[in-house]
């Protein structure tokens, strides 16, 4: 993505991966009031995950936008 090689596959890739784990982070978070822990440091912090996956994934729905737009 970055050398912006293949961006008609890798754009639209990342487009629907962002896009369901959007979708899916905010229904766990938001709607079924779910806390996610974080793993990476054995689940003993008190990261707010969901704020951060969420706008992590929010991230690369726009970097896809972008970069679809700018193929254009």
């Amino acid at each position: 993505m970055t050398g912006m090689i293949l961006t008609w596959v890798s754009a639209p890739a990342a487009l629907i991966v962002a896009g369901i784990g959007t979708v899916s982070v905010f229904k766990a978070v938001y709607i079924d009031k779910r806390e996610l822990k974080c793993a990476c440091v054995g689940g003993d912090s008190n990261v707010p995950l969901g704020f951060v996956s969420l706008t992590e994934n929010l991230m690369m729905v726009g970097m896809a936008v972008v970069m679809l737009w700018l193929m254009i």
